[in-house]
């Protein structure tokens, strides 16, 4: 295909499914898409788009141009993050991603790396989903529960989450302490939304409560936190996070069979990178003073 542009704003309209949509997208005015769609759909002899009143429908014609540019998209992804991240000075961008609920621990860390070298720009990403490195999306990823094992990541373990269960002061006034296993079933719980949550402490919290117990139900950890501080149920909570909180109430000393995994992902091509490994060592270091 001769034309790219064409070709990528085919592949924004068949991903937005509206002119408007892929003309936000691509920083052009919505009149140019039209014209690159006309153009492309002239030059190869099919319409790649059924118009409707709602917005334009792929064909199977434009089905089939949209896998091969979303591959291609893709790849130019990859490359660019690659690139971003070659060279010998700790400058440029560093991508990190983690849970939210990290974020406590690892922005004063971002915060102290970017410090010592004034050439970093910092980019944290937080959120459920995973980022991919392997399209350049992130250049280190903090993950927590199995290893990961995608592949051409290196996975290094770096870390146990100590879990306990908590509540706030506010809880324990009305409800009183829980008083062990046995009297789990009189309290009130904060959950996770997520009932397939392969977290240990949120298997062992369905396996020894009911559903009636977990009545305050959040989608992310740090939502999560703010619950348990607002008085609305016991919840787990790493003891890195309690240990801020002086006014949580222990309700569960830690067990091993809450604990969790963390693990430091980064892509084959970067992992050894005189930026990835700086702040790899850096991280490790800074990491030794979050041991409860």
């Amino acid at each position: 295909m001769e034309n790219w542009d064409e070709v990528r704003t085919a592949y924004q309209v068949a991903r937005m499914g509206t002119v408007s949509g892929a003309a936000e997208v691509l920083g052009v005015h919505h009149a140019t898409v039209i014209r690159h769609i006309e153009a492309i759909e002239a030059r190869l002899g099919v319409k790649l788009f059924q118009r409707h009143a709602r917005g334009y429908t792929p064909t199977e014609s434009g089905q089939d141009l949209l896998r091969v540019a979303q591959a291609t998209d893709d790849q130019f992804s990859q490359l660019v993050g690659r690139l971003k991240g070659q060279g010998d000075e700790v400058s440029g961008e560093l991508v990190v991603t983690s849970l939210s609920s990290m974020s406590h621990l690892l922005v004063p860390v971002l915060t102290e790396f970017q410090q010592m070298h004034p050439g970093l720009v910092i980019r944290y990403l937080t959120g459920e989903r995973l980022f991919r490195l392997e399209y350049g999306e992130a250049h280190v990823a903090l993950r927590a529960g199995n290893a990961p094992d995608q592949p051409d990541n290196v996975v290094q373990p770096f870390a146990r989450q100590r879990i306990g269960l908590f509540a706030s002061q506010s809880y324990v006034d009305r409800h009183g302490v829980l008083e062990g296993i046995d009297d789990l079933k009189n309290h009130q719980f904060v959950g996770t939304d997520n009932e397939n949550s392969r977290a240990p402490f949120n298997k062992w919290l369905r396996e020894h409560t009911n559903e009636e117990t977990i009545i305050f139900r959040c989608s992310d950890g740090v939502a999560m936190q703010e619950a348990i501080m607002a008085g609305a149920g016991i919840g787990f909570m790493s003891t890195w996070e309690a240990s801020r909180r002086p006014d949580l109430v222990k309700m569960m000393e830690p067990r091993e069979e809450w604990e969790g995994s963390l693990w430091l992902v980064t892509h084959v091509d970067l992992h050894r990178t005189n930026k990835v490994q700086s702040f790899l060592s850096f991280l490790k270091e800074r990491s030794k003073a979050w041991q409860q």
